[in-house]
């Protein structure tokens, strides 16, 4: 089984070291060993790690993870109606660290169900978004599974590569940090809230123009993928217009959502979005 940092580096997608090429363009799924060139062409296909494993692995363990984030968030919710009230800073301890455990069991299935070993798999997600314009589909996978480590984890590793400082953004520079007012807050949440409910129901309504019935499972698992990574892409560069990045929003969450106007406020956005999604006929997860 992969070891808790191993998870770690495949959640956060962080790697402290550039990766080893053995001077093949391509990374076999066997435990990697540095062959001669007269060795290359012995490598069986069977035995690569191509874009579509990368995607297929990536795919599976956001939808497992997907609802461990929700069971955690229930298990909260739990907590705070039954009058325990965990300070921020050691919920989101406690979140990243059952993320990560429950991370560590599901992979080694996943990566035991697609004939992958671990650093072979990291080696290759690296060198395909060296190439990222020429893998888009990988890098929209991947980067989608970051984004959920990032909202459990209240940090920000959506976009980054080996060599990236942990303070900067995807671009390697160090991104300005803007504290929101409980006001402000309020008003990024709403712009966020509607922006994602929006994009949800207008995804929803091209898969009915084109015959896909979300109530069928296959269907659900496609749109929530797609749902996640395009309806928070909307949200975030609208609430970039506005001058707030997404690190802005989820520290002035950890720092203002205690406060009972905010969280009710909060609350009722959230209630109405799922309203509207399920008035549209959106499952919800």
């Amino acid at each position: 089984m992969p070891s808790v940092s191993t998870s770690a580096t495949l959640a956060a997608l962080a790697a402290s070291c550039p990766l080893l090429f053995y001077g093949a363009s391509r990374l076999t799924k066997k435990e990697p060993t540095a062959p001669s060139f007269n060795d290359i062409d012995e490598i069986d296909d069977d035995d690569v790690i191509t874009p579509d494993d990368v995607i297929a692995i990536f795919d599976k363990l956001f939808l497992q993870m997907q609802n461990v984030v929700m069971q955690l968030s229930q298990q909260v919710q739990q907590l705070q109606m039954a009058g325990q009230m965990i300070p921020e800073k050691q919920l989101r301890q406690l979140l990243k660290g059952e993320f990560e455990r429950a991370l560590t069991q599901l992979q080694a299935q996943v990566f035991e169900d697609n004939d992958v070993d671990a650093d072979c798999l990291e080696e290759a997600t690296w060198e395909f978004l060296e190439n990222e314009d020429e893998y888009p589909k990988v890098k929209k996978a991947v980067e989608r599974f970051q984004k959920l480590y990032d909202s459990i984890s209240g940090e920000e590793v959506a976009g980054w590569r080996p060599g990236t400082k942990k303070d900067s953004g995807p671009s390697g520079a160090t991104a300005a940090s803007k504290d929101l007012s409980p006001e402000e807050l309020l008003k990024a949440a709403t712009i966020y809230f509607e922006t994602i409910t929006k994009k949800m129901v207008e995804i929803a309504k091209n898969y009915k123009e084109e015959g896909r019935d979300l109530k069928n499972p296959q269907v659900s698992q496609q749109f929530q993928m797609e749902a996640s990574t395009d309806a928070n892409e909307a949200a975030e560069d609208a609430m970039k217009e506005t001058g707030v990045t997404m690190a802005d929003f989820r520290k002035a969450l950890d720092k203002h959502s205690r406060i009972p106007t905010v969280g009710q406020t909060l609350a009722m956005l959230q209630m109405k979005q799922q309203q509207e999604l399920m008035a549209s006929g959106i499952p919800m997860m």
